[in-house]
């Protein structure tokens, strides 16, 4: 999948050593992805962790190529996007109610489909969306700077494991031992829950989002909380039962517009741009390199032969063929979803995973459970399937576009690193392919461990897109509410704002919102502190401004890494233990 065609193998850059860290990494970290997305409503992208931890660890083994360690990460983040399709969807079966269990084998056969469109997709869009693209595919070159500054040494491992294993010892002291509470400071107000969450990594996922998108989530948990939850009803606008159903559906309506708007400013202008044949997809003017390289960007890329210029012969083009024709099969046969909806799913998960493409590479963002729903509604518009079948295909969806800007990104990172496009592709199959098995059955022990009662608002997992996607299966309790919302997201968006952490703030409970803004808080606090550091070191160096500005904000980035991972391993790793004991 590379410009030269030459074909190479897996091990050609990956060692053993890093090939058996990247398996075990996979299962680790998607195990702890579904526990993450269910517990938080939310899954930051695993890369920068699993970039410091790749390294680390081929170190032991005396391997420290970056490029070898960007393979082996690859390997170990690729099941955690498939864990969050399934996280963002399935849940939502279990919050209705519906009559009959979803089984082990349907949830495989969903990760399975849309794994493969996944796989095939990003291997037919690489060139055009990485290689013929200015997208600058944040997350993938942060992982890329990652791993060049940890190549340097230093204290990295010991902040990455030492709060990785702090983190752990508190979730085992809270869920395990029950020593710890679950919660401060809680007020007791009908309708509104006020408290501090005892979580480090709500605490950690507060301190990655930053504190001014923050203050937008804060400022949207306590307009619907104490606004037009507990100010309106004490008002006696309406009763508390309505409040909550009208900022339920706010809520879905602001983070549905934001995932609508990014689709309408974000991803159709520059999808318009390919088709008119205009080569820089970033919708700006080429950069200095592109306007001074000898293979420019800017030259057209309307040309539809490069579409399909990674894939190198018959070979490469029957083997997607088959892995398109195996995802179909799954679809329609086995999950029973029959040839129309399996044809719709096909077509538009080339379309939808090009989206994901395109947002991840403006934005760092990738709302996949939008484009879930998007062709949820379109398919149950020309179908009679059935809401358990409709979660099916959100779910499909929502897995092949989470895996197509995980992809992606990796792709980038591995063009900065000078990593061979084909062996990238080939480890995101391998560890995506792991992570099929491993995110069903990390779904299977949580539900069966905590009870299907345990998912949705107010409840111990939040499942916040699954409750989005099961409120549209199932009716929306305000739709003046959520069309307001819908609109509000859109129009937020457009002016630049972050429409997706309001809408987040009205959905989530206020407790999940104010720890997270402890989180934020305290990154500000440390920001300020190095940045008052950085002034007194240039000002004792006569004004350099050659100081490094970066190994702070890395350290913290770290360490609340750490954090995350550390208590979803423990939080799964109960989870496990519950089961054992059920069966006792």
């Amino acid at each position: 999948m590379d410009e030269n065609g030459r074909r190479t193998r897996l091990r050609d850059e990956l060692s053993v050593p890093g090939f058996v860290i990247g398996i075990i990494g996979c299962v680790i970290l998607t195990a702890t992805s579904a526990y993450t997305a269910l517990k938080m409503g939310a899954l930051p992208w695993p890369t920068i962790f699993t970039s410091v931890t790749s390294l680390l660890l081929l170190r032991a083994f005396g391997r420290r190529d970056i490029a070898e360690a960007n393979v082996t990460q690859i390997v170990m983040s690729a099941g955690s996007m498939v864990a969050g399709g399934l996280a963002f969807t399935i849940p939502g079966v279990w919050m209705l109610g519906l009559p009959g269990k979803v089984s082990w084998w349907e949830m495989l056969f969903v990760a399975l489909a849309g794994t493969l469109l996944g796989l095939v997709c990003t291997a037919l869009i690489r060139r055009r969306f990485v290689d013929d693209s200015t997208l600058s595919y944040p997350i993938g070159t942060a992982a890329a700077e990652t791993l060049k500054a940890a190549q340097v040494g230093g204290s990295t491992g010991i902040r990455l494991f030492g709060s990785m294993g702090l983190a752990g010892l508190w979730c085992v002291l809270r869920d395990g031992l029950n020593v710890l509470p679950q919660f401060f400071l809680q007020l007791t107000t009908p309708g509104v829950n006020f408290a501090i969450y005892n979580s480090p990594m709500l605490l950690s996922m507060g301190y990655l989002v930053g504190f001014v998108p923050m203050l937008f989530w804060l400022g949207g948990g306590v307009v619907a909380n104490l606004g037009l939850i507990a100010g309106a009803t004490a008002a006696g606008a309406w009763s508390v039962e309505v409040a909550q159903k009208i900022v339920k559906s706010l809520g879905m309506g602001l983070m549905m517009g934001a995932g609508i708007a990014v689709v309408l400013k974000d991803v159709l202008p520059q999808l318009m741009g390919i088709r008119h044949g205009r080569g820089n997809t970033t919708g700006g003017k080429p950069t200095d390199d592109e306007q001074g390289s000898s293979t420019s960007h800017s030259a057209p890329v309307g040309d539809r032969a490069r579409w399909a210029s990674d894939v190198r012969g018959k070979s490469d083009a029957g083997f997607l063929a088959l892995l398109t024709a195996l995802a179909a099969l799954t679809a329609c046969f086995g999950l029973s979803l029959g040839p129309i909806p399996t044809v719709i799913i096909v077509i538009l998960s080339f379309v939808t995973t090009i989206m994901s493409a395109q947002s991840t590479g403006q934005t760092g963002i990738d709302p996949m459970e939008i484009f879930g729903l998007i062709v949820l509604l379109l398919v149950a518009a020309v179908s009679n399937l059935s809401q358990l079948s409709l979660f099916f295909v959100a779910g499909i969806i929502t897995v092949a576009c989470g895996l197509a800007g995980d992809v992606m990104s990796d792709f980038k990172t591995g063009s900065i690193l000078g990593n061979n496009p084909r062996t990238l592709w080939k480890a995101q199959a391998l560890g995506a392919l792991i992570g099929v098995f491993v995110a069903v059955a990390t779904m299977v022990a949580i539900e069966q461990a905590y009870g299907p009662d345990t998912f949705g608002p107010n409840r111990p997992f939040i499942a916040t897109q699954a409750s989005v996607v099961a409120t549209m299966v199932s009716g929306i309790p305000s739709v003046p509410a959520f069309m307001v919302g819908l609109v509000a997201g859109i129009v937020i968006y457009c002016l630049g704002l972050p429409a997706m952490m309001v809408g987040l703030g009205v959905y989530l409970p206020l407790y999940m919102t104010v720890t997270a803004s402890l989180g934020a808080a305290i990154k500000l606090v440390l920001d300020k502190r190095a940045a008052r550091r950085r002034n007194g070191l240039r000002g004792s160096e006569g004004g350099d401004r050659s100081v490094d500005e970066t190994p702070a904000q890395d350290d913290g980035i770290v360490v609340a890494s750490g954090v995350l991972g550390g208590e979803s391993i423990v939080g799964v790793t109960i989870a496990f233990v519950t089961i054992v004991r059920n069966l006792g």
